[in-house]
């Protein structure tokens, strides 16, 4: 727009005489600037950005173009409405900037100073409403894209479809916050997502190949609401740095009545994508006979390549069904105080009676509000709370019986008896769950610790009233603890124990710890650890040292290098002086451990880089027995076929550090986000 300056006419000495007045209210980007109080500033009246008194009109008008695309419509119409264009906008001009002239004071007008604000002010609000309709077509608006691109990674991250972007509740607020906003229809945020998790894919099978040790992988298997059945491939290692990496390698659908073969094939075929089907070294599978079949096939094919390979089943899992086989007996128990704990939770004034009772009895301590989970670590506290607090809960519920119904709610004196013995019994059970969530690397040697214990547990009966009751507990758990031990229990798995610093031989089971499985272990590491230090020619290293004045102690450096190898000719004494040794304070960092020690035992330390990444559990033990697994199941369950793959491995790779890549672009949100709120940003950043 043109800029419209206010010209004194030719020889008209008295308005010449008057040149710094006229000087503030030479354009009409002026009308859309308030002078501040103080006189030395003006605030744009549309957005209220502030500038310097003396900033010129020209450097106003870029703010206005930039910042307010459309704004030259609120001057058409302010025009329009006073009838005389070039009369209206002076006068408009004037009636801000200027004070009042004397004859004016001598004849005022009924309030024409709050009059003309309030044209102003509607005169301002429809010119907003017309400048966001008309920006899209004024210029390119890119952070409409940018908007589209955060909510891509909501969606992604939230694990919702891209059809969330069409529901109507959620677009009409999108564009009750910004009408300029037009979402990306459905079809295309799920061709951009997928273009995103093919180039994510890539990244991730490069940094694979940098890997420089053994891998190890886990197997889960899900339903969604479709009723199809997931695979999910994740993959362990070690890195050079002692830190424990976790990767989920794809999601993968597999036939719903899928055989071991089906599933040795979708396997194989991860594998292979990500090129990694020879550094495989163990699979903890999810304890299904399909999966316990693909695995077995998958040893005998590496094993054909002369490539050591194990698989063992998930501890979590098998703890899981142990546990439920001795809650089996007090099911109706269960329901009752959960259905009381579900009315307490949701009726206030419930909440406040039973909270007196327990105060009255002293009864507790209860943690509010009270857990009803239908995991493990929710029953549990149904048990401890019929324990605790059986007295509360017998005069909250006559209090309100007509909440119950005539159903008898109050426990009977057998009940109480019965949970009060079985709480009692698996309390150990509770805690061995809680380590095994609160820890931070559950290694094959600390789960098979931890399991042995339950197993001695199962083993023996509490004297107690009932009697025949624990009897029939264990009898049930023991047939899941011996088919978890034959299959966990290996010349693998025992090396892996062994070389936890924390656990040795010292904690290892009885049952896995024999001399033939040591010797088996210090066969395979004098076999395939004994030849990596191997120096080259002569035993010395030709790397030159590049050091001042360090050749001397470089060389004996070296001398005394070979003669620690030639000591240890047999390789076994590295293992053997790490076993002579007591084991680490079980609160011990095993990785931790094993930095500080790796120079002790160079060779050992390799080898315990590769074990130490076998997985006891096949998925993490807090999804299993806490409410955390709730919220992950709910996600996996909610998405479609079409979405699945993509949206989980994304969201995944995400959280392990890889950066949003599409098309060989990295999306960088912070910047993205920090460019969209900078004041003087316009329409986003501009592309570098």
């Amino acid at each position: 727009m043109a800029d419209m300056t206010l010209l004194p006419a030719a020889g008209d000495g008295a308005e010449a005489a008057r040149p710094r007045k006229k000087k503030t209210m030479k354009s009409l980007y002026l009308a859309f600037f308030d002078t501040a109080a103080d006189g030395r500033s003006r605030a744009c009246r549309l957005c209220g950005k502030t500038y310097c008194l003396t900033t010129a009109t020209g450097n106003l008008g870029k703010h206005l173009n930039n910042r307010h695309p459309g704004y030259d419509q609120l001057a058409d119409h302010h025009l329009h409405l006073q009838g005389d264009p070039a009369q209206s906008a002076i006068s408009g001009m004037f009636a801000r900037s200027k004070k009042p002239q004397a004859p004016a004071r001598a004849h005022p007008q009924p309030q024409p100073q709050s009059q003309a604000q309030v044209q102003v002010q509607s005169v301002q609000a429809q010119a907003k409403a017309r400048a966001v309709r008309a920006q899209p077509s004024a210029k390119p608006a890119v952070d409409v894209d940018y908007v589209n691109w955060l909510l891509l990674r909501w969606l992604i991250g939230s694990s919702f479809p891209p059809s969330t972007l069409e529901d109507s509740s959620f677009v009409d607020s999108c564009r009750y916050l910004n009408p300029a906003v037009r979402l990306w229809p459905k079809e295309k945020a799920q061709e951009i997502t997928l273009q995103v998790f093919k180039s994510m894919k890539e990244d991730v099978k490069a940094s694979l190949q940098r890997v420089r040790s053994r891998l190890s992988i886990s197997l889960e298997f899900w339903t969604s609401y479709e009723q199809i059945v997931y695979l999910s491939v994740k993959c362990h290692w070690i890195d050079e740095t002692w830190v424990s990496q976790k990767l989920l390698l794809d999601v993968c659908r597999v036939r719903c009545h899928c055989t071991g073969a089906d599933i040795l094939r979708v396997l194989l075929a991860v594998l292979q994508d990500f090129n990694i089907d020879l550094k495989i070294l163990a699979c903890t599978h999810n304890n299904s006979q399909h999966a316990i079949h693909a695995c077995e096939e998958l040893r005998r094919e590496l094993e054909s390549r002369k490539l050591p390979f194990c698989y063992i089943p998930c501890a979590a899992k098998a703890l899981e069904v142990i546990i439920e086989d001795g809650l089996q007996n007090v099911k109706p128990v269960l329901s009752k105080a959960r259905e009381f704990i579900l009315e307490t939770n949701s009726n206030q004034e419930m909440l406040v009676d039973f909270k007196h009772w327990t105060e009255v009895y002293q009864e507790g301590p209860c943690k509010f509000p009270l857990d009803h989970s239908a995991n493990w670590n929710g029953n549990y506290n149904v048990l401890d709370i019929v324990k605790k607090a059986p007295n509360a809960m017998d005069n909250t519920i006559k209090k309100f019986q007509d909440i119950f119904g005539p159903r008898d709610w109050v426990l009977s004196d057998e009940e109480k008896s019965v949970v009060n013995s079985l709480h009692s019994y698996l309390e150990p059970f509770y805690k061995t769950t809680t380590n095994l969530c609160t820890c931070k690397l559950p290694t094959v040697g600390l789960v098979f610790f931890f399991m042995d214990h339950v197993f001695e547990l199962i083993n023996v009966c509490h004297d107690s009233s009932h009697q025949k009751l624990f009897e029939k507990i264990a009898r049930d758990m023991s047939k899941t603890a011996r088919d978890f031990t034959s299959q966990a229990y290996n010349i693998y798995t025992f090396t892996a124990a062994i070389l936890d610093p924390r656990i040795k031989g010292e904690l290892i089971p009885d049952a896995l710890n024999s001399t033939s499985n040591l010797e088996d272990a210090r066969d395979h590491f004098v076999r395939d650890y004994s030849s990596i230090f191997q120096a080259p020619r002569n035993g010395y290293s030709t790397q030159q040292d590049n050091t001042e004045d360090g050749g001397a102690f470089s060389f004996a450096e070296e001398i005394i290098r070979k003669r620690r190898r030639v000591s240890m000719s047999t390789a076994a004494d590295e293992l053997t002086q790490y076993l002579a040794e007591p084991p680490a304070p079980i609160s011990t960092d095993a990785l931790e451990w094993w930095r500080g020690h790796s120079s002790r035992y160079p060779r050992l330390s390799l080898m315990a880089r590769d074990f130490l990444a076998i997985q006891g559990t096949s998925l993490d033990p807090e999804e299993l027995f806490t409410s955390k697994g709730d919220s992950i199941h709910k996600q996996q369950y909610c998405l479609p076929l079409s979405s699945m793959q993509a949206t989980m491995c994304i969201k995944s790779w995400m959280q392990s550090g890889y950066q949003f890549n599409f098309q060989s672009t990295i999306i960088d949100f912070e910047r993205l986000i920090e460019s969209a709120t900078a004041p003087d940003a316009v329409n986003g950043p501009e592309s570098s």
